[in-house]
């Protein structure tokens, strides 16, 4: 009987040998602006929605060991070059993540492709990445410029706003944000009267302000974001723009620029995301971990850490399925295989062409008399169901999509 006993224990001690649960070992890194003008839409709060995903998915899997990098790219493609060269070839890091900046993350979507890994754009806005620019190691999550224009091009167009005169970041991420923007306008019977084009993260706003008050159309469109659009519209507030009867649309704001600007600034912008930090149940008990981690009860997080995490915990339920995070190629086609369903997006898919379907949300910002409470900042106006919310993938001019 003794004998027996000890059989079976030295069996149980087997079973759970790294023989027979092989360890998967996956290290990810972070690549962000950590002290720029995205910094607080992205940054540090990324890293830390990463390492949620990662703590999370080890929980459930012992045989998965993730370990989290990050880096600070600068708003630079040649830095985010260098970093993600060294990360893949020295560093042995498999999947890199977020990547504010289009200029930056195209760049590393073809560093990632060279090496055969996996990048997940959250930060990025481009839909060249799931377009012309498609690549079979890139999954682009959060959001992009297609869907930003449709959703607040159109809906200020058919609210009256049919002239616009665009204010626009000038580099990848500006360009098409404005181009997707203008189609949307002139496809719903709007005019574009004008443009003009600012330095990336600049201070002074001013002569491209009043080249758009003299242009007078009814709309200003903000084709940038983080602190561009943050610094546009309090310069505009003090040009008197709005008050003189102009409106401006924000094409790309997230929650940390409204806690920056205030509500009595904000109020009545209209934007689209496709998360928003209390828009549900599940979305509030995440912000309080992340605020615990983060250490910022100040601060809530934004659909690109949100993005991040998802991503994340998506590309990990890949590696576990294929027990490997060695074939990028692999791991992303694993990856459209496999359906999504995390606690802050639900349930969706990602194409073929890497685009991550999933609702978006036109909001409004509410006037200080509505918001109840700290960080209680948007009104929902609309939902755009997710076959809705993204390019058609018929459209894109994707290599990847078949007829």
């Amino acid at each position: 009987m003794k004998k027996a006993v000890a059989l079976t224990a030295v069996a149980a001690v087997l079973a759970f040998s790294p023989a027979f649960a092989q360890q998967t070992n996956v290290k990810i890194g972070v690549l962000t602006d950590m002290s720029s003008l995205y910094a607080d839409a992205t940054g540090p709060g990324s890293v830390v929605a990463a390492k949620l995903a990662a703590a999370d998915f080890m929980k459930d899997h012992p045989d998965v060991k993730v370990e989290v990098v990050s880096g600070d790219h600068q708003n630079k493609a040649d830095v985010g070059t260098q970093i993600a060269n060294q990360w893949y070839d020295v560093d042995k890091v498999n999947m890199i993540i977020d990547v504010p900046n289009s200029g930056v993350a195209l760049a590393i979507a073809e560093v990632t492709k060279q090496k055969n890994k996996v990048f997940i754009g959250s930060g990025p806005a481009s839909s060249d990445l799931t377009g012309a620019k498609c690549s079979p190691n890139t999954v682009h999550w959060t959001y992009d410029t297609w869907m930003l224009a449709n959703g607040t091009g159109k809906a200020i167009v058919k609210t009256g706003g049919d002239t616009w005169f665009f204010l626009t970041s000038d580099y990848a991420f500006g360009h098409a944000l404005e181009r997707d923007t203008a189609a949307v306008v002139e496809a719903n019977g709007g005019k574009v009267l004008g443009k003009v084009r600012h330095p990336i993260n600049t201070n002074d706003f001013s002569s491209f302000l009043l080249q758009a008050q003299a242009s007078k159309a009814k709309v200003i469109g903000l084709a940038n974001a983080g602190g561009d659009t943050i610094n546009s519209i309090k310069q505009a507030a003090e040009f008197g723009i709005v008050k003189g009867g102009q409106n401006l649309a924000g094409l790309l704001v997230f929650a940390s620029d409204i806690n920056a600007l205030g509500l009595q600034t904000a109020q009545g912008l209209i934007f689209t995301e496709t998360w928003y930090w209390d828009l549900n149940d599940a979305s509030r008990a995440w912000t309080k971990r992340w605020q615990t981690e983060r250490n910022a009860a100040g601060k809530v997080p934004t659909m690109n850490m949100a993005g991040v995490y998802a991503g994340t915990l998506h590309y990990l339920k890949a590696v576990a399925a294929l027990k490997s995070a060695a074939d990028g190629k692999a791991v992303v086609a694993e990856m459209k295989k496999l359906p999504t369903d995390d606690p802050l997006f639900g349930k969706g898919v990602i194409r073929a062409d890497g685009r991550k379907i999933h609702p978006a949300y036109l909001f409004e910002v509410k006037k200080p008399s509505e918001s109840k409470y700290p960080g209680d900042f948007y009104k929902v106006r609309a939902t755009i169901p997710a076959d809705e919310a993204f390019r058609p993938l018929k459209d894109g001019g994707c290599p990847l999509v078949s007829g």
